[in-house]
């Protein structure tokens, strides 16, 4: 998961982005009421599958280990290897990548919409060196210095055995689509730079990543990421500091500005939500010198494209203004440069899209109830649904992620696993 990702219940008021096909929902929400005679997977088998994929270290740009023993599993499942294939997406991404993402295509054994399966297959950098073991009902790391990695190593094996469980039965199923994407934890790059054809054009569309299985994620919010320079003027500090415009004071003139006028943290106005952080300072060497620069990161997020906007202009008055309120004794100001990017923008799928009706679908066959949830947190369906392929995430029974406390609920895994083959090859 690319960051911490809070939700709330979708309102039914919520406006829908996206008009479902006509018809194609109510076929989905058919088929999928006859869902009782599908197969169940071999849980043995999966739990077994994610205790591997969770010993195998593989940070964001270093994830060429984990592809390769996914793949390992597929072509010992009998996956053709011309159905398995990686993308060139790491040759496009900030951070050196040591592999694409890995698509894997089948076709139908019977009519259908093709259908997608996806998680990330990145870790973020404290689960490296984790060692799994189980504890009862959960999988944790032996080392307490570690992480888990069960954001997305769940995921992936959810993913991963509903390809196999295909695979090893024969099971009939209409064309499906795998894809196993890089770099999430760093930027969502993997589906950033996925394209449709690539994966076949799928009509329905499920990843697993994070939180209760019944939690279905249909909406998130969008993030957009800013570098602030700040050039002030070195001087000693004790001997002339008059003479010195100080990036640190101007720094901090901004961020109390943006605290006092409530555009820091949580943001409300006019009806409109958003939040905002500065996350990141880089300033001075030595308290007898004024800092003559700074670099902050920050960033800003709301739902609404518009007034997400209206928070980084906030944010960008706030340090220019700032920029020039510190001056020296020749009258000198320092000066700021704003540089920006969107990492992701902000989606609402309806309730009544297909993907949403299945997954609803194949969660309250197994006697749990649907809950649709929208994340103020990136997703890879952020990207997705930017790419034209509406998705909706359900969780696989990751606990406190990105920390040495990780956990995985194996219930809640096993149900991801039951519920993934169901939509995998429910007629």
């Amino acid at each position: 998961m690319s960051a911490s990702k809070p939700s709330r219940p979708v309102s039914s008021r919520t406006p829908a982005s996206r008009k479902p096909v006509a018809g194609r929902a109510e076929s989905v929400l058919k088929s999928a009421a006859a869902q009782a005679t599908v197969p169940t997977p071999d849980l043995v088998a999966a739990r077994k599958l994610v205790l591997d994929l969770l010993a195998i270290p593989g940070v964001s740009g270093d994830e060429k280990a984990i592809a390769e023993r996914i793949v390992h599993h597929l072509k010992a499942a009998g996956c053709p290897a011309g159905a398995i294939n990686f993308d060139s997406a790491h040759t496009k991404t900030p951070l050196k990548g040591n592999v694409g993402n890995l698509i894997v295509k089948l076709p139908g054994t019977v009519a259908g919409p093709r259908r997608l399966f996806m998680a990330h297959m990145d870790t973020v950098p404290v689960c490296v060196g984790a060692k799994p073991v189980v504890s009862g009902k959960f999988v944790k790391s032996a080392d307490p210095n570690t992480g888990l990695g069960a954001d997305d190593r769940a995921g992936v094996g959810v993913v991963l055995s509903t390809a196999l469980e295909v695979l090893r039965r024969g099971l009939p199923h209409p064309p499906l689509s795998f894809l196993f994407g890089i770099q999430e934890e760093v930027g969502l790059y993997g589906a950033r730079y996925v394209t449709a054809a690539d994966l076949g054009k799928p009509h329905l569309a499920f990843n697993f990543d994070g939180g209760a299985v019944e939690k279905i994620t249909v909406g998130a919010t969008g993030g957009y990421r800013m570098d602030v320079s700040i050039e002030g003027a070195p001087s000693h500090a004790g001997v002339a500091p008059e003479k010195g415009i100080s990036a640190i004071a101007i720094a901090a003139l901004a961020i109390a500005d943006l605290v006092e006028n409530g555009w820091h943290g949580l943001i409300e106005k006019d009806g409109k939500r958003g939040t905002s952080n500065v996350g990141v300072i880089h300033s001075g060497h030595a308290t007898n010198v004024v800092a003559e620069s700074a670099v902050l990161r920050i960033e800003a997020r709301s739902h609404d494209p518009a007034f997400r906007r209206k928070i980084v202009k906030a944010i960008e008055t706030a340090f220019k203004d700032a920029a020039k309120k510190v001056r020296n004794s020749s009258g000198k100001c320092g000066r700021v440069v704003c540089n920006g990017h969107l990492d992701y923008e902000a989606f609402r799928l309806s309730d009544e899209e297909p993907c949403v009706v299945a997954a609803s679908a194949a969660v309250a066959a197994l006697g749990l109830k649907p809950r649709l949830d929208i994340s103020n947190g990136g997703l890879d369906a952020n990207w997705m649904a930017a790419n034209g392929v509406p998705t909706v995430t359900l969780g696989c029974g990751q606990m406190e992620i990105h920390t040495t406390h990780e956990q995985l609920d194996l219930a809640a895994y096993e149900t991801a696993c039951t519920v993934a083959l169901r939509l995998a090859v429910g007629s």
